[in-house]
């Protein structure tokens, strides 16, 4: 499997997951999730994987300052409804990190470990999305602004090219290169991460 070197640069995210503990997924239910592991669950790479992955990142680190996060424990809240926009991909990237199912996820085992109903959408909000702790009720608000890192003037054009079949593999694979280092700007410059990425707590 082949796929662009920085993938494997960018800080992966450690969690503790409690059902993984008990059934003996991983040992104390220690993990980290990459963000090759959320390239492959939304099958691309883009700018909008890239921010919810950062937005998982940071929010996780203020909701848990002192200890791992705990996986299956955070409710995910969305400002738009789930067919508006990319607000889809959002989610699913965001709740494959920390855990957590609409109505159809895991019931639990005699009323531990559930993973169901932990995801809302069309929720009022000043952010895009919340991340809510269900021990403690600590919640993060975020919100990512990609357009701090804008696209080469190049790829529109060529991206059109390519979807009318009308680009050469040499157009192609240029337009794919500068797609993807747009994205490997935005995960490795931390630097841009707080203006990138609104964080409100409470």
């Amino acid at each position: 499997m082949h796929y662009p070197p920085f993938f494997d640069q960018v800080p992966t995210i450690a969690l503790q997951d409690p059902l993984s503990d008990f059934l003996g997924a991983f040992e104390e239910g220690k993990l980290s999730i990459s963000y090759l592991d959320c390239v492959k669950l939304a099958g691309h790479s883009c700018p909008t994987v890239a921010g919810a992955y950062l937005m998982a990142l940071k929010g996780l680190e203020a909701l848990y300052p002192e200890t791992l996060p705990q996986r299956g424990s955070i409710h995910v809240g969305m400002r738009e409804k789930e067919i508006e926009g990319v607000t889809g991909v959002t989610c699913n990237v965001l709740s494959f990190i920390v855990g957590a199912s609409g109505a159809g996820g895991f019931k639990g085992i005699a009323g531990n470990f559930s993973r169901d109903n932990l995801i809302g959408y069309d929720i009022p909000m000043e952010g895009e999305v919340t991340l809510t702790r269900l021990d403690t009720n600590a919640k993060v608000t975020l919100s990512f602004n990609a357009s701090i890192v804008p696209p080469d003037a190049q790829m529109k054009p060529l991206m059109g090219k390519a979807l009318q079949d009308m680009a050469t593999p040499q157009e192609r694979e240029a337009f794919a290169t500068l797609w993807q280092a747009r994205v490997e700007k935005i995960l490795l410059s931390p630097n841009l991460w707080d203006t990138m990425i609104t964080i409100k707590k409470g």
